[in-house]
Formats: C-alpha cells, sequence, structure tokens
C-alpha cells in the first residue's frame, strides 16, 4: 500500500494527495535537479568503490581465516562481526571521532572508509557460508595435479566462491545505497549523498514532495529488474 501511495503521488498533478488529473511532470522535474543527480553520482561512485574493496577484503578474510591457522585467529574473527552487530549511531559517532582524531576532512573519502568499514562483515558471512559448503576434495585433486597454492586460490577457491562473492558485493552496494545513519555523521560539504539529500528535502521542505515521490518510484523499478537480473544471473553461475 505505501508503494501504491507513492505511484499515486508521482503521477497526480497536484502536490496534495487530492487527485487533480494525470501528469508525469513531477518526472520532468525530476530529470531537472542537478542537486539531486549529484547526490545520486556521490551514492553511485561511494556504493561501487566501498563494495568493491568490501568484496576483496571480505573475500580474502574469510578464505583465510576458515582454512588457515594462525595467531589471534579468533579474536580477528571476532572482531570482524562488530560493525554489523553495533547500532549504526555507535558506528557513526567513532568514525567520526576517528577521522577527527586523524586530521581527516570529511567528504567522500570519509564516507567510503565508513561504508567499507560496515560492508565488509557482510561479504565476509556470505563467503564463509559458501565455504562451509566446499568440498575440500577438490582443493586436495588440484594439489595432486600439482596446482601450486596461487593457482588452487585463483581457479579453484575463488569460482567455487563466486556465488558468495557476487551476493556479497551486491549487498554491499544495497547497504551503502540506503545507508543514511552512518553516513550523516561522516560526509562533508559537497558530498551529499542520495539519502542525505532527501533528507535535508523533507526538512527543508516540510515534508515529502512529488518529486521524491517521482525519484522513489523509479528506484522501485531499478530494483526489481536488477533484482530479476541477479536472480537469472546467480542461477547461470551456480550451473556452471
Amino acid at each position: 500500500m505505501p508503494l501504491l501511495v507513492l505511484l499515486f503521488s508521482s503521477v497526480n498533478d497536484s502536490s496534495s494527495m487530492r487527485w487533480s488529473g494525470f501528469s508525469l511532470r513531477w518526472y520532468q522535474r525530476l530529470l531537472t535537479e542537478r542537486e539531486l543527480w549529484r547526490s545520486v553520482q556521490n551514492s553511485v561512485i561511494i556504493a561501487i568503490s566501498s563494495a568493491l574493496s568490501a568484496t576483496v577484503i571480505g573475500t580474502f578474510g574469510a578464505i583465510g581465516i576458515n582454512w588457515y591457522r594462525f595467531r589471534f585467529r579468533n579474536y580477528i574473527q571476532t572482531i570482524s562481526f562488530l560493525p554489523m552487530i553495533l547500532p549504526e549511531i555507535i558506528v557513526g559517532v567513532s568514525l567520526s571521532i576517528f577521522f577527527a582524531g586523524l586530521g581527516i576532512p570529511l567528504g567522500l573519502f570519509s564516507i567510503y572508509v565508513a561504508h567499507t568499514t560496515f560492508n565488509i562483515p557482510f561479504v565476509f558471512l556470505m563467503v564463509t557460508a559458501r565455504l562451509y559448503e566446499f568440498d575440500f576434495s577438490i582443493i586436495e585433486a588440484a594439489h595432486d595435479l600439482g596446482a601450486s597454492e596461487r593457482q588452487v586460490l585463483f581457479k579453484v577457491t575463488i569460482p567455487v566462491c563466486m556465488p558468495g562473492i557476487v551476493s556479497g558485493f551486491l549487498t554491499a552496494v544495497t547497504l551503502s545505497l540506503e545507508d543514511f545513519v552512518i553516513t550523516f555523521f561522516v560526509a562533508g560539504p559537497g558530498s551529499s549523498t542520495l539519502p542525505i539529500f532527501i533528507f535535508s528535502a523533507i526538512t527543508r521542505r516540510g515534508g515529502i514532495t512529488p518529486v521524491i515521490s517521482a525519484l522513489s518510484v523509479v528506484m522501485i523499478l531499478g530494483t526489481v529488474i536488477l533484482s530479476y537480473l541477479l536472480r537469472n544471473f546467480l542461477k547461470y553461475i551456480a550451473a556452471k
């Protein structure tokens, strides 16, 4: 029902909830909002870059912690889940104090570091779940055939874990795009992301405008399309 209300608001010619005729003028106005599209650009840049970094760190971290024995292994495995367990406001405040203590200015870089930090545990968890289903005899067969540790990693382990890696990456992108609380504490002037822009627009204009409703409808359609493509892509990887 809330989604239907958004759709109704985005095609209503009036800015109120009273129907006054069908119109696409809010979608046309959406295309001219420069500040909005600048925040969309920031969100996409941060989401993709932080998701890639978190995927690389989380994937190799999961492989290393689950398959190797070393000092402080249990300690590292425990603290890797803290960003996922702690309340977001605690993570946001601690990161803000951390950047201030190091003299790092708040901006896109601080947002990138923050998003990478809270995305790593989700990638780690998904790759770990995939490793639990891993048949270790494949590794032994690869070693018997003369494969080195590097060849086993890149030609056997990572391809088998690819569904978990792709799922972790897409989850990281989604979490980054929608995050508001942590981003609010580590964002600086000129580094507004889409959730912060929407919050500012609502507080500045005294409520949700039809332009925001039109943007929400576009994002919903994009999410449905991406989910459908992801479902088919994961089926393709699993079949391979």
